[in-house]
């Protein structure tokens, strides 16, 4: 989906190493590398001995609550959390939806496809992509951010989002990669006292489950009753569900906040070797906080095709609404992968 202005919304990471790029060191897409995990392949695995059967999404979607500390009449287990997007766009009755950019494009193309007219607050560079919250129409009554937000990896403060919360307004918060940040600092999800709050949280990212779908939306149970009313039955699968149980438990949460310390890391590591490159004009939107950077460079095109002959893929930039052709958007990867990398970035800045 191509908008007037000329960006597609439907390019994702994902078609920088597909086809021909299945070979390339893959920095284009934020799941984390070396996923899933042995135990959970095995778990899930086990799952399949009751294929026969309908899936039954009850003790998934009470480990989901209990994770968070909700009842489970606000929990609503998705095929990821794109399938979120795609049922607020259809379920919700609202007529001046706004998306704060540069984000995941997902939520605009899903109102676009739904027949909505999209209202757009554009972040900018000066101020570090970070969130206004009175650049937001006072009559939007539907506002859609990320946090961390995919591609700046700005963390937003949690009270400068609730700031936006207003009677007759839903607050779509996509946390997609909130377990990535240490701590969870400026989550929203479980918290029930900003009134038209959505949480949508994706189990995809951290456990390397793209291929599987697996996502939740925490929200008031008058909102999930909408959205279930808009699913199809047995939306997720039963390696889903078993996949969802085992993820949201006491070890995973404890195994994903370890791999979290391991990304911040990692990725100081990445922005100290970025850093050589300043006197080039190489600059990157920051502080980053989550499981990706996002660097603005001349000629970023070119240095994109020069790195994928030198063998890596990155995500170019200009399809995020608020950004152009200099951006490109780097997954934090180990220290290994990230000096080859560098290595490469060296050859394929312009002379």
């Amino acid at each position: 989906m191509r908008t007037e202005d000329g960006h597609d919304l439907r390019h994702h990471g994902d078609a920088e190493v597909r086809d021909d790029g299945g070979s390339l060191v893959d920095l284009a897409v934020n799941v984390r590398a070396d996923t899933p995990p042995v135990w959970l392949r095995e778990h899930i695995a086990a799952s399949l001995g009751g294929l026969a059967a309908y899936p039954d999404g009850r003790a998934a979607r009470a480990a989901v609550a209990a994770r968070h500390g909700l009842p489970v009449e606000r929990v609503l287990l998705t095929a990821g959390a794109a399938e979120a997007f795609v049922l607020l766009a259809r379920a919700l009755k609202v007529r001046r939806p706004v998306v704060v950019h540069p984000q995941f494009t997902e939520p605009e193309a899903a109102l676009r496809d739904a027949g909505h007219t999209v209202g757009r607050v554009l972040l900018r560079e000066e101020d570090g992509f970070r969130l206004d919250p009175a650049a937001v129409p006072e009559d939007a009554d539907l506002v859609v951010i990320g946090n961390p937000t995919n591609p700046t990896s700005v963390l937003h403060p949690a009270d400068t989002i609730a700031e936006l919360a207003r009677p007759g307004r839903v607050l779509v918060v996509d946390e997609a990669f909130m377990d990535a940040v240490p701590g969870e600092r400026e989550a929203l999800a479980g918290r029930v006292d900003v009134p038209g709050l959505v949480v949508l949280r994706s189990l995809t990212k951290t456990w390397g489950l793209a291929g599987l779908r697996i996502g939740y939306v925490l929200a008031a149970p008058e909102t999930v009753e909408d959205l279930q009313r808009a699913q199809p039955l047995w939306p997720v699968s039963s390696p889903a569900l078993a996949a969802a149980e085992a993820c949201v438990g006491p070890r995973a949460v404890a195994e994903a906040a370890h791999a979290a310390h391991h990304i911040a890391a990692d990725r100081a590591h990445l922005l100290t070797g970025l850093a050589r490159f300043a006197p080039t004009g190489l600059r990157v939107a920051g502080p980053a906080q989550g499981p990706f950077v996002l660097v603005r460079l001349e000629r970023a095109a070119t240095v994109r095709r020069r790195l994928r002959d030198l063998g890596y893929a990155v995500r170019r930039g200009d399809t995020f609404p608020g950004l152009d052709e200099q951006w490109l958007r780097l997954a934090v990867r180990d220290r290994g992968t990230t000096d080859g990398f560098l290595r490469a970035l060296e050859r394929a800045l312009p002379d």
